[in-house]
């Protein structure tokens, strides 16, 4: 097994070397998909749920001038207008924000707009990318103007990128080499950093010191390579902004060793390997409660930590099955992307190569103290975003992000509170290291119009936030009814028809199990 692994890894690095091929362009955006802004627009007689987490008001008339929020007549109402939305009977909140978003490869998912249209057919008006592309033709920065401008067809776009990544100075050994990096991403456009624990903490610091002072985020996915040296905790002490995934939490929680203990056939480069063991990792940390777990969450929040869990990204590893047959896979996902997710010795995230009930039993267990952990944050004033992670371990853009507000529920936050982290929490994760107060995330008068319109109440039941809808039995007629799904997302007072941007999709994923006929 182990002299196949490493075989196919040295062809693998070896096809990596080669010329690779390139993601498509971003076409111009269409006349006629999406419409505005409007000089006027008049979203008539919605229940609102602002964002804020106060509770839903209605009925409520939101008037929109160009591309911001005018007026909001609670009660309802009428104003002259040139596009009047009848929200009767829907629900209205804030656009939503995804915080940690990626584009595909030439592999999975080449043309970057199939994402940005399952992201937009869902709701997600924003998306902080960490990043959307790699190496000297990183797109990040032209697909952010271009959104900017409403182009593209596209969310809004956060660019943030890895150290030492994009110029062409090579890596950032240095503390001085560091600082002379973020400097260099500030001028270039970046919004942030993003950290894979690769650096020593003397470089480090001195990125996330210069990243302070340039008003550039900072968010880390802890990697297990760097986690000796630099846990959660101590990447805090050195000024970290957010952490992402569950990495150097629990490295910063062990019961009875200052390192995480690891079998002794343990292989980091083996994924299997990797993921199944990391799970185990709970088996080493305290219990929840402890004075040590109350002791980090209390660090955590005094230092103004953001966390933005992913849940969904690893809910595989709790049943493979489910997340291999999810019932929009057929419709809306590439053949080419359901390959990449296949068990794979070369896919990343692609580790379930022999998973067993043993396996998904240990991440069940993992994730019961995960969501503790996360919970206990919440509700000592701790913040939490929604970010989804798409294009791997069966996460399809758009379909991941709704998920990830179901398991921010099943963690405990209240229906409100998952509104809450999935739209005003999320702006501000992106806007407070700019020193200035987000223009959307909320509803409120003067903020942007990014909007989200559905027929169905996602109070009561987040599945209808899905692009496929929620199937019930009406049991009027004994028949089953499909209700549901987005209709309308706005971005920036332009008006897109969700379930025309999932037809595009739908159209892409044919088209590509045509060509493979």
């Amino acid at each position: 097994m182990m002299k196949t692994f490493f075989a196919v890894a040295l062809m693998a690095l070896a096809t990596t070397t080669a010329a690779q091929p390139a993601m498509e362009p971003v076409p111009q955006r269409p006349a006629g998909e999406g419409e505005g802004p409007f000089e006027t627009l008049l979203i008539r007689g919605a229940t609102m749920i602002d964002g804020t987490g106060a509770p839903p008001e209605g009925p409520v008339s939101i008037v929109i001038r160009g591309n911001r929020i005018d007026r909001i007549l609670r009660g309802g109402g009428d104003v002259p207008a040139d596009r009047v939305i009848d929200a009767s009977g829907m629900y209205v909140l804030p656009g939503f924000i995804d915080t940690h978003g990626h584009n595909g490869d030439p592999f999975k998912a080449p043309q970057p707009s199939y994402g940005f249209k399952l992201w937009l057919a869902h709701g997600v008006t924003s998306v902080r990318g960490v990043g959307f592309g790699w190496g000297p033709n990183d797109p990040s920065i032209d697909q952010k103007r271009r959104s900017e401008a409403n182009t593209i067809t596209a969310p809004r776009l956060f660019a943030y990128q890895v150290p030492g990544t994009v110029w062409a100075q090579g890596p950032v050994d240095s503390p001085e080499k560091g600082r002379a990096w973020v400097r260099w991403a500030k001028q270039r456009g970046y919004d942030g950093i993003k950290f894979f624990n690769n650096e020593p903490p003397a470089v480090l610091g001195a990125i996330l010191d210069e990243a302070d002072r340039q008003d550039l985020g900072t968010v880390a996915h802890l990697g297990q390579r760097g986690v000796a040296e630099v846990n959660a905790k101590k990447a805090v002490e050195l000024g970290l902004d957010g952490v992402t995934h569950f990495y150097g939490h629990f490295e910063s929680l062990l019961d009875e060793s200052r390192l995480p203990q690891y079998p002794a056939d343990y292989n980091y480069l083996d994924e299997q390997s990797r993921f199944a063991w990391v799970a185990r990792l709970a088996d080493q940390v305290g219990e929840p409660g402890s004075d040590e777990w109350n002791e980090y969450i209390d660090f955590l929040i005094e230092n103004d930590v953001t966390l933005s869990p992913t849940f969904n990204i690893y809910s595989a590893s709790r049943d493979v099955m489910k997340a291999r047959n999810l019932e929009w896979h057929d419709r809306y996902t590439l053949p080419s992307l359901m390959s990449f997710y296949a068990p794979s010795l070369t896919n990343h995230g692609s580790y379930y190569h022999d998973w067993t009930s043993e396996d998904e039993v240990a991440w069940r267990v993992f994730y019961r103290k995960w969501f503790d952990l996360t919970r206990e944050f919440k509700n000592r004033g701790g913040r939490v975003t929604a970010g989804s992670d798409p294009g791997y371990i069966y996460q399809t853009w758009g379909f991941a992000y709704i998920g990830e507000l179901e398991m921010l529920r099943e963690a405990g936050l209240t229906p409100l509170e998952v509104i809450q982290a999935a739209t005003i929490n999320g702006a501000r994760e992106i806007y407070d290291p700019k020193g200035i107060e987000p223009p959307m995330g909320s509803i409120a008068i003067g903020k942007l119009a990014d909007l989200v319109i559905v027929p169905e109440n996602p109070l009561a039941n987040l599945k209808v936030l899905y692009g496929t809808g929620h199937t019930r039995l009406d049991r009027e007629t004994n028949r089953l009814e499909t209700v549901g799904g987005v209709r309308w997302t706005i971005k920036d007072g332009i008006v897109f028809d969700a379930p025309k941007l999932l037809e595009d999709v739908a159209r892409m994923v044919d088209m590509q199990k045509s060509a493979q006929d």
